[in-house]
């Protein structure tokens, strides 16, 4: 799949990035990272920087750390990884007696800790964490609009119709619940959620909007919403790449090819607006001063490009790996901290464009990153 020379580098990266969790995991093996603050990972499972319910150990990244331990367990065989993974995962449980804090992304959540560990060791706990997650977000499943709700209240704003890009990572969640259970409802949900965001959320030239709001009580769209990009109709670059992996996502659990063409459309946008330099802006559409960047887009859209790849003819093929090749060389090399100065992986994470806490290392920036080296390396654990 790779030429020589990318091989090389290929494995030099995989062996830096071994080095370097050999010790965080160790440094961080109690913690639920979200983000790094002086060189030190920040603990979400007690910190609770806004005071909201949302926040803490309900904060919506907390699984990404218990999947990088999978993903360095399956890669090492090392059992100190199944270990700290498992710390992270059992503290998740304080979030179902919460209850409250819970949304739409308990599939973020619990595929990378519980779905995971019980695909790797059968362990039946997990297993009934992951089915009490799955019954949550089944539960947020509007039958008329045929879309999963995001969030819960937010302030004065009615956001019962509201339902984001976002959450075609969680709908997954719902298909391994049919997989594993039996029970077709739950992929039914997932599909009929697929199948309203291919319509509702991806657009005719392959970009997408983030919020789609829908009328909660008779369906239909009423009208759709800027979120993290920089405004309304514009093109923000990590909701892209949670269509175009999330879609193939949908692909690998059904078989439908509308969805393996809905991600590649969204695909071919991506890969039209990467600029020269490999570094992916918060928004394609923003404007380019201050070139805001986000660092995360580029790792979760690396991890779509190969998985569609993987579904091609040998003539496309080429095409998708090398778009990937690139958007993980550029971390590599510029927006990656190889360093033992601190805990983080990649550094210039954004969480939104109007967010004034830009350019700083996030979680799930490191999770995917990790997850698309062992995909080029032909050796990842699939968690989705």
């Amino acid at each position: 799949m790779l030429q020589a020379n990318d091989q090389l580098w290929l494995n030099d990266v995989i062996g830096k990035l071994t080095t370097k969790m050999d010790w965080v995991s160790e440094k961080s093996r109690n913690k639920i990272p979200y983000t790094t603050i002086n060189g030190e990972h920040d603990n979400r499972a007690v910190d609770n920087p806004t005071g909201t319910e949302t926040d803490g150990i309900n904060w919506w990244t907390n699984g990404f750390w218990g999947g990088m331990m999978w993903l360095m367990h399956h890669e090492t065989g090392n059992e100190k990884y199944k270990e700290i993974a498992n710390i992270s995962e059992v503290m998740l449980d304080e979030c179902f007696h919460h209850y409250y804090g819970l949304h739409h992304d308990v599939g973020f959540m619990w595929l990378p800790t519980s779905v995971a560990n019980y695909k790797v060791t059968g362990n039946m706990e997990s297993r009934k964490r992951a089915m009490h997650a799955a019954n949550l977000l089944a539960g947020r499943f509007n039958l008329a609009g045929g879309f999963i709700r995001a969030w819960n209240d937010l302030g004065e704003q009615d956001t019962r119709g509201w339902a984001i890009v976002d959450c075609m990572f969680n709908i997954p969640l719902l298909y391994w619940a049919s997989e594993e259970s039996g029970d077709p409802r739950f992929k039914q949900m997932a599909m009929r959620h697929a199948d309203t965001a291919m319509t509702a959320f991806v657009r005719a030239d392959g970009s997408v909007n983030h919020i789609v709001e829908f009328d909660p009580f008779n369906g239909g769209v009423v009208r759709t919403h800027g979120g993290q990009g920089y405004e309304e109709g514009s093109s923000w670059t990590r909701g892209q790449t949670w269509a175009l992996y999330g879609f193939m996502m949908s692909y690998i659990h059904t078989g439908k090819e509308d969805y393996l063409n809905t991600a590649k459309r969204i695909a071919h946008y991506f890969m039209a607006n990467i600029p020269e330099s490999g570094i992916i802006p918060i928004d394609f559409r923003q404007p380019k001063e201050p070139a805001y960047e986000d660092s995360t887009a580029a790792a979760i859209a690396a991890c779509g490009l190969i998985e569609i790849a993987k579904a091609v003819g040998q003539h496309e093929k080429e095409v998708f790996i090398n778009a990937a090749v690139k958007l993980l060389k550029t971390l590599d090399e510029s927006r990656s901290d190889w360093t033992t100065n601190s805990d983080c992986l990649l550094i210039n994470g954004s969480a939104a464009y109007h967010n004034n806490n830009r350019h700083t290392p996030i979680i799930y920036g490191d999770y995917y990153f990790m997850e698309a080296v062992f995909k080029l390396k032909g050796n990842d654990l699939y968690l989705w």
